[in-house]
């Protein structure tokens, strides 16, 4: 069985009347990485803030890396780069890391090594010296990353790593995460790209309105999608076009969407489109994007929500 690096049993937030977490439960693999979507306000900054004990939870059960979750010496293994990183500008980036090192506790010879090869890693070692404020958003960003890392932690949080990062940026921020995961440490990440989750993670999980409603491997969510399309020489004939259609298929002019998990399974309607005198010039295997499935369930958590207050 897969060792967990997060397992919450149970998380409830409450600010008053309003809940940001309602009784979320959740568990992240130890050296993957996780993703955490949902639409703003969600409550994916609550979670991590919960787990890291930045807030204090109305309720929480569960462990950070085998601990309780809130136990000191385990929060000493977590690297996090918060949503709207903010920095002194009077700082240099390289200053910037060094404070967050002995902040983590690491020996200032140490960090000093630490530092310019992480200035390196996130493309920032020719700016390292100069001040925060004269650094784009992006590149604030790449600083956080790297502050985020200082002290070698077995897990690391990031939420909207990518936020203001140009799309080179993105690819190489990318590529760093897939470096952690390759060292062996589990990689959190909030994020609101669907896209870039989709290419790195390894298993996400959906929130919405502080209530978790899907989760699972990226292939085992897109999976139920799964559907073959088919396109022809010309128009499909209507006397087939019914019988398609009357069998649960998709059909708009030249184009099939065939509902299908195995190719075995649409051989039929190929022979029958043949023998009709149907020329086949395309046949691809596809699935629900991960785009597709956050709005979907999200969409049917908000209708499920509104229908219980009816």
């Amino acid at each position: 069985m897969t060792e967990s690096a997060v397992e919450i049993e149970y998380l409830r937030k409450r600010y008053g009347s309003f809940e940001a977490l309602a009784g979320v439960s959740l568990l992240a693999p130890k050296g993957s990485v996780f993703g955490l979507l949902g639409p703003n306000g969600a409550g994916k900054s609550t979670l991590v803030k919960s787990l890291l004990t930045i807030i204090r939870p109305t309720e929480c059960r569960g462990t950070l890396l085998g601990k309780k979750i809130g136990d000191r010496a385990t929060l000493a293994k977590v690297g996090y780069l918060p949503e709207h990183a903010k920095f002194p500008d009077y700082l240099t980036g390289r200053q910037v890391i060094a404070y967050s090192a002995g902040m983590a506790g690491v020996a200032g010879k140490i960090a000093k090594q630490r530092i310019s090869r992480l200035l390196d890693l996130v493309g920032m070692g020719a700016w390292g010296d100069k001040r925060v404020g004269t650094y784009s958003k992006g590149m604030k960003q790449r600083v956080g990353l790297a502050q985020a890392l200082v002290n070698e932690p077995e897990i690391v949080f990031l939420d909207e790593p990518t936020d203001g990062v140009d799309p080179e940026g993105r690819i190489e921020i990318r590529k760093i995460i897939e470096g952690m995961k390759a060292e062996g440490r589990t990689v959190f990440v909030n994020s609101h790209l669907l896209g870039e989750v989709e290419q790195v993670a390894d298993q996400v999980a959906i929130l919405s309105q502080g209530r978790m409603i899907r989760s699972g491997s990226i292939s085992e969510l897109t999976g139920a999608g799964k559907h073959y399309e088919l396109r022809t020489s010309g128009p499909v004939p209507l006397a087939i076009r019914e019988k398609l259609e009357s069998a649960g298929m998709q059909v708009a002019g030249d184009r099939l969407t065939i509902p299908a998990s195995d190719a075995s399974e649409i051989q039929g309607v190929i022979d029958a489109l043949r023998a009709s005198g149907v020329i086949i010039r395309e046949l691809k295997e596809a699935r629900q994007s991960l785009e597709e499935l956050f709005l979907s369930a999200v969409n049917s958590a908000r209708e499920a929500v509104k229908g219980g207050a009816a």
